[in-house]
């Protein structure tokens, strides 16, 4: 599942409220069966967001040219 940082926000949001439900951004509704379980989401989303934002396209473009003196 690809997370986002509002899904993230909402659990860290329903943790700190002890509220055991979420809604996520895509519309799921998600009711956790306790506190525990909710800390491995948020652990698992952070991991996947972060592992996301690291990934770079790495392309290595060469030129080759020559540089010439302006004309006087």
């Amino acid at each position: 599942m690809a997370w986002t940082q509002d899904d993230l926000d909402r659990i860290s949001t329903a943790i700190a409220n002890n509220v055991r439900s979420v809604t996520y951004a895509d519309g799921r509704r998600v009711e956790y069966q306790d506190v525990d379980k909710m800390l491995q989401v948020r652990r698992d989303m952070k991991a996947e967001l972060q592992a996301a934002a690291t990934q770079v396209n790495r392309q290595i473009r060469a030129t080759r040219g020559t540089m010439r003196r302006p004309c006087r």
